[in-house]
């Protein structure tokens, strides 16, 4: 499969009695106010599953050989019983999603369920946003489409097929070898991305002209009274204050970018010294790490909304009672946790009941917050019936890091017995570190937060006066992995042609990290 599209042809077409299910099951969902775009299935055997799979759900995505991995990953894996793909459905309007040929009649209404879950988020969810096509200008409105006749251009399928025409078009003129190798270096590099990029302005109001007259230097003072002025703010303070911050004003006033730039891949892509087919590629890799970050940013949301929806519309008005024990048995399979991982259905549908149950009964606000006798709280119930109201603006307002930090509680992580756990030395084996609410909550937030990876930005495109890339590391109390840090400090070179430099902290102490082309250094800041 490397360096080939699938060499297929899908049949929009499924059988007459799964048709029939689908309009039924849509006609259920929207009663349950779930609004979703127009979804077409395809029925797809298993072989085609996986390639498809393989492609992140793009059948004419550009070749290369990174798909064909993952499709013998996940081949084997089929063929040894370890995992079986139910469903893949693509962010797109209309939705496009895949039923595996060879599942029972109940798997495939559990599956038409659980995609229509997801094409509502897709829908509703204001992270989806980014991935309008059609949103004016170049932010876009977090709230855009909260309304019945939100229709956007999401024909990803159309772009992403582009993009491959595109690749194959570069590898017939410059060759595969020279193509691959360059597709290698910009993934290498798809995380260096800004996530909030296409929701928030990052570009200056004005930049200063040639014939502009800097304004003087103001020093900060401690405030005192007239009397204690010279005591508390001295002269001789003041004039190496100035110094320092006049010092520091014309180091920086030629310096390119004027802020740090979140979105290093963008900034590769408008300034690095590239060949037009190595812009096109990179810009490519780039439209696309967006478009798939917003599934990245959401996936226990995603996931947990899709089970909470499959779980409500089978077992209330889809199955019949010869069905209910298969779909029992199917679904336990979806929500079980291995020993060691997390599960993003369980972790998320688990929480969609808890805050439905909370705001039905009225556990939340400051009566609640501020009662302190258990017994009371056992028995608390207002019977407000806001649950599926909260719901569905949880829906629509949160992503994953948002979604945990207010919705989970010590109630809940003590009802599902949730811990954190590390790999012990002594008794060579993964042992349960600590219970406590606060740091199971913290290591959540902290592999959640930028889909736990390191926030890094362009600081410099001038470092030293030699044309030398700099880059910041925001360390947040853990140090860069060195290998990880090497590699991609070589990629790096490999795009903008020229040392690259990157500060970090090590150990505590403020590093730079740089790399020529040809060897790795570092040193320690003063």
């Amino acid at each position: 499969m490397t360096g080939v599209t699938a060499a297929y042809s899908l049949s929009p077409r499924i059988p007459r009695y799964l048709r029939a299910e689908q309009e039924r099951i849509e006609r259920v969902a929207r009663e349950y106010g779930l609004e979703f775009f127009p979804v077409l299935f395809e029925m797809v055997t298993y072989d085609q599953m996986n390639e498809i799979a393989a492609y992140g759900g793009f059948p004419n995505r550009y070749p290369h050989w990174r798909f064909g991995m993952d499709y013998e990953r996940l081949s084997r894996s089929t063929e040894y019983g370890l995992s079986k793909i139910y469903e893949l459905v693509i962010n797109n309007n209309p939705a496009v999603a895949y039923l595996l040929e060879g599942n029972s009649v109940t798997d495939q209404k559990l599956v038409m369920c659980h995609v229509l879950g997801h094409v509502d988020f897709f829908r509703n969810n204001f992270t989806f946003r980014a991935t309008d096509l059609d949103a004016p200008g170049r932010l876009v409105d977090p709230m855009r489409g909260q309304t019945e006749s939100y229709d956007p251009d999401r024909r990803w399928i159309d772009k992403l097929a582009n993009h491959g025409s595109i690749v194959r078009r570069l590898i017939d003129r410059h060759g595969v070898d020279k193509i691959e190798t360059f597709v290698d270096t910009c993934l290498s590099l798809d995380n260096l991305v800004d996530p909030w990029l296409p929701f928030v302005s990052r570009t200056r109001p004005s930049e200063p002209q040639a014939d502009d007259v800097p304004a003087p230097v103001e020093v900060p003072r401690f405030r005192a009274k007239e009397y204690m002025e010279g005591f508390i703010n001295p002269e001789e303070y003041l004039v190496e204050q100035r110094r320092k911050l006049e010092a520091a004003e014309a180091r920086d006033r030629g310096r390119f970018p004027l802020d740090p730039v979140a979105d290093v891949l963008g900034f590769l892509v408008e300034h690095a010294p590239l060949e037009r087919w190595e812009r096109a590629i990179l810009e490519i890799v780039r439209e696309e790490a967006y478009y798939f970050l917003p599934q990245a940013q959401t996936k226990i949301m995603n996931e947990g909304w899709a089970s909470y929806w499959h779980s409500r519309l089978m077992t209330e008005r889809v199955c019949d009672a010869t069905e209910i024990l298969d779909y029992a048995d199917n679904n336990a399979a979806v929500l079980a946790t291995s020993p060691g991982q997390l599960n993003p259905y369980k972790l998320g549908v688990e929480l969609f009941r808890d805050i439905e149950d909370r705001w039905n009964r009225g556990h939340f606000g400051r009566e609640w917050e501020e009662c302190d006798d258990l017994e009371e709280k056992r028995s608390w119930n207002n019977r407000l019936g806001l649950g599926r109201e909260k719901l569905f603006e949880v829906r629509r307002l949160y992503n994953d890091v948002t979604f945990i930090d207010e919705f989970l509680t010590p109630e809940f992580a003590i009802r599902h017995k949730l811990f954190t756990f590390e790999w012990s030395n002594r008794a060579d084996r993964f042992e349960i570190q600590s219970r406590e609410f606060r740091k199971v909550k913290e290591k959540l937030l902290y592999q959640l937060t930028n889909r736990g990876n390191p926030f890094v930005d362009v600081v410099d495109s001038n470092h030293d006066n030699r044309g030398e890339l700099l880059l910041r590391h925001r360390h947040e109390g853990v140090d860069l992995r060195a290998d990880y840090a090497r590699e991609t400090l070589a990629a790096l070179v490999r795009v903008w042609k020229r040392p690259v430099c990157l500060r970090t902290v090590v150990e505590g102490k403020p590093v730079i990290l740089r790399f020529d082309g040809k060897e790795h250094s570092s040193r320690v800041e003063s």
